[in-house]
């Protein structure tokens, strides 16, 4: 994703090695609920998981921050205030109810060879864990932090994409059948009309179209791009990195 979105940006980090982009506070926020659920689904007490969450925020220093307007000590005070405020709102909304599972793995890191293509794949799972709608297969669990539900849920092309290459590693794993990828959002603002704040998206395997045959023509596409591209470009209009990618590309800091 990172490469299709801004070439410029994935060349610094990825073939540069170079980790200096500032985060934005919902990465940050959102990083620091993965923790407390890593510990919480490891088997910490849901207030020891949820301290353990905390702690990674108050650890990150200023300069890995991107404040935005938030300039002087004091409104940057003000800002990581409010990051923990909304850090433990989000995470008590997840672990008033949180999902029950029969986990099996948690944060389970994948690297594997995938037959037709040059470059290996990899993929972290947030959980792997025992599936209920087929015996002696499991299930692929993923938490996301968000402002707002996803509008098309489990047809979100994003979300297609981080299933199959969760499949595949976890295949490889486990070996044994990957039968759904299931997707828990978590609204981080408090619903005014009184619904839930936790919305789940399921994608069954056995009933993904041509997602599987998308997957493979765009890695072999994106792959075939790289091998022949001479240039990287950065993306002004990328959200996340745009500014960062455009003055690497105005002050040729890469070469």
């Amino acid at each position: 994703m990172s490469y299709l979105r801004n070439p410029l940006a994935w060349y610094k980090r990825y073939v540069a090695k170079i980790y200096d982009t500032p985060r934005t506070p919902a990465s940050i926020v959102g990083s620091a609920g993965h923790t407390a659920l890593e510990h919480f689904y490891s088997g910490a007490d849901k207030q020891i998981a949820v301290r353990l969450g905390l702690e990674y925020m108050q650890t990150i220093p200023d300069f890995e921050i991107n404040f935005g307007v938030a300039k002087t000590i004091r409104d940057k005070k003000a800002k990581r205030a409010s990051m923990e405020r909304e850090y433990l709102q989000a995470i008590g909304f997840y672990l008033e109810r949180a999902p029950k599972h029969k986990v099996l793995g948690v944060e389970v890191k994948g690297f594997t060879k995938v037959e037709g293509h040059a470059l290996p794949i990899k993929a972290i799972s947030d959980l792997v864990v025992e599936s209920r709608v087929e015996k002696g297969a499991v299930d692929i669990v993923d938490h996301k932090f968000v402002e707002a539900f996803s509008k098309n849920g489990g047809d979100k092309p994003l979300y297609a994409l981080q299933a199959i290459f969760n499949y595949y590693t976890v295949s490889e794993i486990y070996g044994k059948p990957v039968r759904r990828f299931i997707v828990w959002e978590c609204r981080k603002r408090k619903n005014k009309d009184g619904k839930p704040q936790m919305r789940r998206y399921v994608i069954d395997y056995n009933e993904v179209g041509d997602a599987f045959e998308v997957f493979h023509r765009l890695l072999q596409d994106a792959t075939k791009d790289l091998s022949r591209r001479k240039l990287f470009l950065p993306n002004p209009s990328d959200m996340f990195e745009g500014d960062n990618s455009f003055d690497i590309y105005r002050l040729d800091l890469l070469g």
